[in-house]
């Protein structure tokens, strides 16, 4: 049994599709979630630069929350950090890519899979990385969506700009005949309606966050790191930017049940040496 809580992060929004499916899995569980809508968006900037931002977060939540666990509840993140957080971190580290690689494959049935993501995601080639480790044979189609970010954020989910916008970027993906769509961005899944819509009813879509969810359940039962208390799991959500910002959009994402988000900080200059001192991270502050 531990009672300690499990630690989620992302750039922003997105991981809230995650968080979500955690609490409604494992409703027992502490989560501390961090949205780091200071530096947001991720998808567009070098993968070096999320690497050091997810280095960062992740320590942060070691040293001040004490987490049990870490949920990289960013398709970007875990393209650029997954690998150094696993090697250096003493707590398990789950990713949002694996899980849903393998979900995907498993529910295609012509062995073509599309994925899509932001462009850093997709140009890291982490999912081709994951196909190859799962030694899957099938085909995988990758592309890009710059924008659908964007238009989730502004609560755009079904208009005639984002459907024109889908339909331009998902035309390889048609072209391709897919049968499964991997919604590799964690905000995707809010769009699903209009991105089903483009992709034709006979195409499964599917998510990442309900199967990190079940992940993160069997490494809890298999380590012995579950809480077995039958209480309700305590939720706390912090954004290292514009609080009331995180909770308008939060709340609209994620549900009524956000909670009052807390603002965090980061040092100046924490993230960019080589080594990461864990008894100076950043802390709570005014944002």
């Amino acid at each position: 049994m531990d009672n300690r809580p499990i630690g989620v992060f992302d750039s922003g929004f997105g991981g809230l599709t995650v968080a979500r499916a955690l609490i409604d899995l494992l409703p027992h569980e502490d989560l501390v979630y961090v949205g780091d809508t200071g530096r947001y968006p991720y998808g567009s900037r070098p993968l070096e630069e999320v690497a050091c931002f997810a280095r960062e977060i992740a320590h942060y939540l070691i040293h001040d929350h004490r987490v049990k666990m870490i949920v990289v509840a960013c398709n970007t993140a875990s393209a650029a950090a997954l690998d150094l957080l696993r090697s250096e971190l003493e707590v398990p580290v789950v990713g949002v890519i694996d899980p849903g690689l393998r979900a995907a494959v498993r529910a295609s049935r012509s062995g073509t899979v599309g994925v899509i993501g932001t462009v850093g995601t997709m140009s890291s080639g982490a999912y081709q990385r994951t196909a190859e480790s799962i030694r899957w044979q099938g085909e995988l189609h990758c592309a890009a969506c710059p924008g659908f970010v964007e238009f989730v954020e502004r609560g755009e989910l079904d208009s005639d700009q984002v459907h024109v916008l889908a339909e331009r970027l998902l035309a390889p993906l048609v072209s391709a005949k897919v049968d499964t769509l991997l919604l590799g961005c964690t905000h995707y899944p809010f769009l699903a309606r209009t991105i089903a819509d483009v992709m034709g009813r006979d195409v499964v879509l599917v998510s990442s966050a309900d199967e990190t969810a079940f992940e993160v359940r069997s490494i809890l039962a298999s380590t012995g790191l579950g809480r077995r208390s039958q209480a309700t799991g305590q939720h706390r959500f912090l954004s290292s930017g514009d609080c009331r910002w995180f909770e308008e959009v939060g709340r609209r994402l994620f549900g009524e049940d956000l909670g009052q988000v807390e603002p965090v900080s980061w040092g100046a200059g924490n993230c960019l040496g080589s080594e990461m001192d864990l008894g100076t991270g950043p802390s709570l502050g005014d944002s």
